[in-house]
């Protein structure tokens, strides 16, 4: 093992570390003239006038529920009704009458049994005694035989190297430091049109499209069909079958069991119920085994325990120095400069005037009403410019 670190230490040899070189990032410059910003479509697109699509809806139709309806179906022509008498039930009376007198006949169980006196077995099992020998119990084994104590070399310690610090003072200098200018500003405007309400003191006329096109109309009940009462039709039922015409009834006898003749053997002799494995066999005394339990063969130690490890004895403590803060401090840096806050909405936003949509109005101010069309859209007639407008109203 020594050896293999002195081989390590040789082959390995430190280099010394040199700083990778930092690229400086070229500057943007925005190139000079204008962006043509025309396309093929702008150029080939051509502007159609798109008219509004007129709907399309059918005609209504009225359905009349005046006229009586007078046909036959088909089902009701050529169906006829057949005179049906009803059939008497065909069932045979098996009803179980028990018999009166008492059931006498023994079984082939009962005439070939023969009770006979229980005598318990007696039990043959050994006993469970263990035999205990007289001969010393010899322990020697090959690994003690063999095994040849050798004497430990002195474990290698490697030596700690010091730290030398770097005699180059530190560069904190960060993009952020490099790139930003404390430059004073003021808050940004608010561009948020004012909050007007519209409104109109006119009286508001709840009359509405589906309120003045859709008209209620009378709807009649449906009417109801009567059933017709069952009439039965007239004369007695026949309920007589060929089954039930061609069958003759016989009278039958219960069938007789077969049984085999009992020959039973009865004896007063007793029974030999001696065996080989009785004969044979003998029965030893036994006990139950003690738990063997095993020697102690290595000694416990005694005295105080050295709980000294080697991190504790080759730590030495160094006093800690705190790492100095590089953040930069947060102050604001002056500068005599106003600060740039326009923008293109600040500078292209023109407030405009909401105005109200004549749509709301019964009748819009300004306009002259001219006629209503078949889809209830009314025209009106603008009095400055002689012009038609459509409002769905």
């Amino acid at each position: 093992m020594q050896n293999c670190m002195l081989c390590t230490e040789s082959d390995y040899l430190p280099y010394d570390i040199v700083k990778r070189p930092f690229r400086v990032p070229e500057q943007f410059k925005p190139k000079t003239g204008e962006i043509e910003l025309g396309t093929t479509y702008q150029k080939d697109y051509n502007a159609h006038k798109i008219q509004p699509v007129i709907l399309v809806r059918p005609l209504e139709r009225k359905h009349t529920t005046g006229g009586k309806l007078d046909t036959i179906p088909t089902y009701q022509d050529d169906y006829r009704l057949w005179e049906v008498q009803r059939r008497e039930p065909n069932k045979v009376d098996d009803t179980y009458h028990p018999p009166t007198e008492k059931f006498g006949n023994s079984t082939t169980f009962q005439d070939d049994f023969v009770p006979r006196e229980l005598n318990p077995r007696k039990s043959f099992k050994p006993p469970c005694v263990t035999k205990l020998s007289d001969v010393p119990f010899d322990g020697t084994t090959s690994h003690r035989t063999s095994y040849i104590a050798h004497q430990l070399e002195p474990k290698f310690v490697r030596s700690k190297e010091e730290y030398k610090p770097s005699n180059q003072p530190f560069e904190d200098l960060t993009t952020h430091r490099n790139d930003f200018r404390g430059l004073p500003g003021q808050l940004a405007k608010s561009c948020k049109p004012e909050n007007t309400k519209v409104g109109s003191n006119a009286h508001f006329n709840g009359l509405t499209e589906f309120q003045d096109r859709f008209q209620p109309w009378s709807v009649s009940l449906p009417e109801v069909r009567k059933t017709k009462e069952y009439i039965p039709p007239p004369g007695n039922m026949d309920f007589n079958s060929t089954s039930h015409l061609d069958y003759v009834k016989h009278e039958i006898s219960p069938a007789v069991p077969i049984r085999p003749v009992s020959n039973g053997r009865r004896t007063n002799a007793p029974f030999q119920g001696n065996t080989t494995t009785k004969e044979d066999f003998q029965a030893w005394d036994s006990c139950r085994q003690e738990i063997i339990k095993k020697h102690q063969e290595i000694p416990r130690p005694t005295g105080k325990f050295d709980d000294l490890t080697t991190f504790r004895s080759h730590y030495i403590p160094h006093q800690i120095i705190p790492a100095q803060s590089f953040k930069p401090l947060r102050v604001v840096l002056p500068n005599s400069a106003r600060f740039e806050d326009e923008t293109m909405y600040r500078t292209e936003y023109t407030p405009k005037k909401q105005e109200i949509c004549p749509a709301n109005y019964p009748s819009p101010p300004g306009y002259v009403y001219v006629n209503t069309d078949s889809h209830g859209h009314k025209f009106f007639l603008d009095e400055n410019i002689n012009s038609i407008k459509l409002f769905s109203l």
